[in-house]
């Protein structure tokens, strides 16, 4: 099976994911998948079908799909309410959605900045900015009191009414290419309760209180919802430098504290009350200009409080004629494959073309694609700044001597300023900058051990003993030292290649994948946050200002992606931090690759949704035998307080087996109410307003109902399931609010919508045509689309001792940006080690950091292109992520090429923004910058390889490639990339040809790491995998950081039984032992000694017949090892130093992941112990081949 034999004629490698064209005389690459067209004879590959025919500026994103027209019954989407009248004299500016109605005569306001086109470029014309894209999904239809409309509804234009259109495509690779019959779908309206009594044409439900409950029903008051207003407007300067979370590592910005006459101000309290630890805020100083509409005439008096900002400078005219032509319409869905689609919104509005031009010359605004900005290629042409447009080569931080001209600026035409108004320390500062040509890169390639290490051909045949001791670091990319002190931590953001090629050529014949791998959430222990009057963008690509743009003077800045030369905003010259004017080069948003905005109002669509969480349980007599119900609400009643959020905070719970229940927890009920929905062919929700209750206000009632509910269903025989229904009434519950489904279900739906059959022949587990891994409906996908066009994400906890279609349940969290937890066998009593698995990991869920209504969008130096995103969540348009729920344990991966030669560039960065609510109902962005360098030889390209980065993309990519072809295609695909590149290595960089299988230093461990891929669960074959628990670790291939997909993927060993101290990790006064890593294989084990592996998700210690007496006795706390049970999972609190020191690293490996990976001690004749064996990837199984024969493998390939 792994011997996937030669390849005459050449098949095509996994490498060929990343690169277009098929290869003659062979069948279709892993990555062809995402190349439409690439595969001769053959039908689309998988990605195919995720991309439209070719996309010239961004072909249609699947969202699209997700566009509801005018809904009957009800009115526009609240994303229309973001659309103000035309403005005569000047562009729609964002923040015009809080003020509705033409604003005659006047420019644009000051937050117009957020708009590309909202007035005329001080560097000249806007170009192709009006052109019209289809609006991003709208909010609920039904908005509840507090959401009020900020403008006249407006139905959206171009779409019949009552129809999703599901037919787009997604870039995405889908685990469900479903495509709708006619690829439209009838949706009936959905009846939403903005706060007054329902009233119900279907069948009335019988009111029952729960068993235990005696019921004295009083009639509550409507609208339990008490909305918070939008959070306050913020001092123009407030820097905190806010702890935000446990784990250690982030790096704190460099915060300087200045010499300034200004005393800081006492922290004064965030919105929503909280006040970060360590936050501090700074005042301006007195010699320092007035902070908001400092350059106003003397004497005018202060513009109207509903005013945005005074611009700086007044428009001017635009050099040349406007855009001619009405908006491009989208055409209609056409039925038939997706790749023969027309071109949908071919010129992508991106999320910063906030206007779109309206035929009659009015200006309209886009929903959220509007807010975050423009991706790079929102103009199409080159953007219209100064000639010169080849790059200033000074990336960073400070500028070059002023020219005498800038000594005293006045920005031209700024009304009532002089010279000397502006008050420089020094007049002309002189400011080291090194240009960033060659000196930028570290020194010349041959002085450095790093470039010869890198570069060393390893024969792989020979050098057993490959894997470091210590766990494998990202590589640093090769810049200068000062610039690369300010790049971004490569946990949060990192590159398959650190050394970018130059040309598409030059990548095509590494045969490596070109991609991104993020952490965009992660929890970080320092994270600098700005509030500050004005956030600097470019004003063509959208680009946040960052620490790799380049300063030409105190007045202008050239953006690092798109090389448009932006004025400095006056309020930017001045430095909060420093207190210092006119050093705009010294803030923090310059010198800190990773930061946060606190958002005005212009980056919100609504004021901020409350945090609302609804909770799912399955009821039904399998669930209830599990016993899960009793952990779940004990955890729940212990962490109630813990929820993220505030006093908006609102919760509610629904109960299902064959019926739905709902709970009613009215204030002035002694109890809580349960209302039953028998009727689950035509879902309604009984008494809207009293099931989702604020959590403050009703903590007791729901108490209450959390330690009744594990009791009212012990008798219960219903077996059915009804999901499905259970899961469209949350939909209908929380659409006006947008917030948090939680699922827990135990089994296949039976009745109902969305009632699933088993598709699992155990013994034909491994034939790979008959693997189900693709969804056998499409009601969980659709549902899900619904979900995030709300802003709702549902996450599913599946506990299940038989088989559940986790590849259809998957669905509903997949396009909803939730997340998939899976629990095999879970019993109470049969498998309690399972119980505090559920529990630890239920307490992180509850407690963990959570971001609303979200999106998220990458961007990249211009010649670079993102063409296909991995990760839970549903793409927007073209590029725009929609994440109804983001947190800080997902991971995203994106592909990338080079569209157009990099040669006149010597850096290229990336940067990504994600645009949140918090649960304090605070709207911030938190942005990430990572700079690159470009290199034009094939061994550079090589010498910059991360090959665990490498390792990620491909396993995103052979995910998507089981789904769509089969798993030995993808297997294929895998073992083709290893082949591909070392076969380039050897053919194009070795100028001596050796012996021997040889690779260079950096990609030394890609067969190992490629080996481990094949024999994990989601792709090894063999009949031990169950069908639901290869679906679970192919949702965590795409849904997880790259830190965890890598230790799931290739555990780490270590020998336990003679921890030391030498060398050990100190961290809050205990001693952790850093026992080296060893190689995977049995040859390393001796029977003498106790050994531990770390696999991710689940932890082995193994003890040796012969291990000695001490470390059995002082860490096991038994006698002898004949003494050792069958089934320990817990090491005894012994107060012997020995067992302290394991104790210690075995807490300290566990407190570094979201997931709580239960420890099995084992022996020889331990059952697990073929798990354990399993993992050893070093050796042979019955299925697959040892490192050394694989390795004889890909020599045989390689020398073909």
């Amino acid at each position: 099976m792994a011997q996937p034999g030669a390849r005459p004629g050449g098949g095509a490698g996994a490498a060929d994911m990343a690169q277009p064209g098929a290869r003659p005389g062979g069948g279709a690459g892993a990555a062809d998948m995402a190349q439409p067209g690439a595969r001769p004879g053959g039908g689309a590959g998988a990605a195919d079908m995720a991309q439209p025919g070719a996309r010239p500026g961004g072909g249609a994103g699947a969202a699209d799909m997700a566009q509801p027209g005018a809904r009957p019954g009800g009115p526009s989407g609240a994303a229309d309410m973001a659309q103000p009248g035309a403005r005569p004299g000047g562009g729609a500016g964002a923040a015009d959605m809080a003020q509705p109605g033409a604003r005659p005569g006047g420019p644009g306001g000051a937050a117009d900045m957020a708009q590309p086109g909202a007035r005329p470029y001080a560097n000249g014309p806007v170009q192709n900015q009006l052109l019209h894209s289809p609006n991003g999904q709208g909010y609920s239809p039904a908005v509840p009191g507090p959401f009020s409309h900020q403008a006249p509804p407006k139905v959206p234009p171009h779409q019949p009414p009552g129809q999703y259109n599901y037919s787009g495509s997604q870039n995405v690779s889908q685990l469900n290419n479903y495509q709708g019959p006619g690829q439209t779908l009838n949706r009936p309206p959905v009846s939403a309760f903005p706060g007054s009594p329902a009233q119900q044409t279907g069948p009335v439900p019988h009111v029952l209180p729960p068993p235990a409950l005696q019921n004295s029903a009083a009639p509550s008051p409507a609208g339990s919802f008490a909305p918070g207003a939008s959070p306050p407007v913020l001092s123009p300067w407030q820097y905190s430098q806010s702890a935000v979370g446990p784990p250690p590592g982030a790096q704190p910005g460099p915060l300087a504290h200045g010499t300034g006459t200004g005393t800081a101000q006492p922290p004064s309290s965030l919105p929503g009350g909280t006040n970060p630890p360590g936050s501090y805020q700074y005042a301006a100083s007195p010699g320092a200009p007035p902070l908001q509409n400092s350059y106003m005439k003397p004497g005018s008096a202060p513009p109207a409080v509903t005013q945005p900002l005074t611009p700086l400078h007044p428009p001017r005219p635009p050099l040349g004629p406007p855009p001619v032509g009405g908006p491009s319409r989208p055409p209609a869905a056409v039925a038939g494959p997706p790749h023969a689609q027309p071109l949908l919104n071919s010129v992508a509005n991106r999320e910063g073309d906030a206007t779109s031009g309206a035929s009659d010359g009015s200006v309209v605004q886009n929903s959220y694609d509007a807010i975050e900005g423009g991706g790079l290629m929102a103009t199409p042409h080159h953007s219209p700044a100064a000639p010169n447009l080849k790059m200033n080569r000074s990336v960073g931080y400070s500028y070059p001597a002023l020219p005498p001209g800038y000594q005293h600026p006045s920005p031209p035409g700024a009304p009532g300023m002089h010279g000397s108004a502006l008050q420089y320390p020094d007049g002309a500062k002189h400011f080291h900058q090194p240009a960033l040509g060659t000196n930028h890169l570290n020194a010349s390639m041959g002085g450095l051990s790093l470039q010869q290490e890198g570069l060393r051909p390893v024969n792989l045949l020979q050098e057993r003993n490959i894997l470091p001791p210590t766990l494998l670091k990202a590589p640093v990319p090769n810049l200068h030292e000062e610039i690369q002190k300010l790049n971004c931590n490569p946990e949060l953001f990192r590159c398959t290649l650190t050394n970018i090629p130059q040309t598409q050529a030059l990548l095509n014949k590494a045969k490596l994948p070109l991609g991104l791998l993020l952490h965009p959430f992660k929890d970080l222990s320092q994270l600098p946050v700005v509030t500050s009057s004005i956030i600097v963008r470019c004003r063509s690509c959208r680009t946040y200002i960052n620490p790799f743009v380049s300063f030409l003077d105190q007045r202008r800045w050239k953006c690092n992606l798109c090389y448009r030369v932006n004025d400095v905003p006056e309020e930017f010259l001045y430095n909060p931090v420093t207190r210092v004017y006119g050093e705009p080069h010294k803030r923090p948003e310059v010198q800190n690759a990773t930061i946060e905005f606190m958002a005005p109002s212009e980056y919100m669509l609504r004021p901020p949704q409350p945090p609302v969480y609804l909770f799912v349980f399955d009821v039904s007599h399998n669930a209830i035998e599990t016993g899960y119900l009793n952990t779940v609400c004990q955890t729940l009643l212990d962490n109630l307080d813990l929820l993220p959020g505030n006093t908006r905070t609102k919760i509610g719970f629904i109960t299902f087996d064959s019926t739905i229940h709902f709970y009613s927890l009215q204030e002035g009920l002694s109890q809580p109410q349960m209302l039953i929905v028998s009727d689950i062919e035509d879902i309604f929700i009984p008494m809207p307003e009293n099931l989702l209750v604020n959590l403050n206000e009703n903590k007791e009632l729901i108490q209450d109902l959390l330690k009744t509910l594990p009791q009212m269903f012990t008798k219960s025989l219903e077996t059915q399931s009804a999901l499905g229904p259970a899961l469209q009434a949350a939909f209908k519950l929380m659409s006006p609010t947008g917030g948090r489904i939680t699922v827990f279900q135990t089994q296949l739906p039976t009745v109902g919508m969305g009632a699933l059959k088993s598709r699992e022949e155990p013994n034909q587990r491994a034939t790979a045509k008959d693997i189900h891994l693709t969804p056998s409906t499409d009601f969980y996908k659709k549902l899900a689309l619904d979900c995030s066009g709300q802003q709702v994400a549902v996450d599913l906890f599946l506990l299940s001792g038989q088989y559940s279609d986790l590849a259809s349940l998957g669905c509903i969290s997949r396009y909803s940006a939730g997340s998939v937890f899976y629990y095999q066998s879970y019993h109470h009593k049969h498998n309690p080690v399972q119980v505090e698995k559920l529990q630890k990991e239920l307490k992180r869920y509850l407690t963990r950091k959570i971001g609303f209504e979200a999106v998220m969008r990458i961007r990249c130096t211009k010649g670079l292109s993102i063409h296909t995103f991995h990760g839970n969540f549903f793409v927007r348009s073209t590029d725009l992520l929609s994440l109804p729920n983001v947190n800080p344990d997902a991971g995203y991966a994106v592909q990338m090429s080079v569209e157009e030669s990099l040669t006149d560039t010597q850096v290229v960065s990336f940067q990504s923004a994600l645009l949140y609510t918090s649960s304090k109902g605070e709207r911030r962005i938190r942005v990430h910058t990572m700079c690159l360098p470009v290199v034009s030889t094939l061994s550079d390209v090589y010498l910059g390889a991360d090959v665990q980065a490498i390792t990620g993309l491909l396993a995103n990519m052979a995910v998507d490639r089981s789904v769509s072809a089969t798993l030995s295609d993808a297997r294929d695909a895998l073992v083709n990339a290893v082949i591909d590149s070392l076969c380039a290595y050897r053919s194009s960089v070795l100028s001596i040809q050796q012996p021997g299988l040889t690779a260079p230093h950096s990609l030394r461990l890609f067969p190992l790491y490629i080996l481990a891929l094949l024999k994990q669960k989601a792709f090894q074959t063999g009949t031990n995998t169950r069908l639901d628990e290869r679906i679970f670790t192919m949702c965590q291939v795409k849904n997880q950081p790259l830190v965890y997909l890598m230790l799931m993927t290739h555990p780490s060993l270590y020998r336990v039984d003679n921890l030391t101290d030498e060398g050990a990790l100190n961290i809050s006064d205990r001693t952790i032992p850093q026992p080296p890593l060893l190689q995977l294989s049995v040859e390393k084990l001796s029977r003498d000694g106790a050994y531990l592996m770390d696999a991710g998700s689940v932890m082995f210690l193994w003890i040796g017949k012969n291990c000695g007496q001490g470390f059995i006795s002082q860490v096991l706390g038994v006698p002898n090892y004949g003494s050792i049970p069958q089934n320990m999972t817990h090491l005894p609190e012994l107060e012997t130093a020995e067992s302290i020191r394991t104790r210690a690293f075995i807490s300290w490996l566990r407190e570094q992941r979201p997931f709580f990976p239960i420890l099995y001690i084992i022996k020889d004749e331990s059952p697990l112990k073929s798990s354990f064996l399993q993992n050893m990837i070093e050796d042979r199984t019955e299925s697959a081949l040892s490192y050394y024969e694989f390795l004889l493998h890909i020599q045989q390939q390689v020398n073909k």
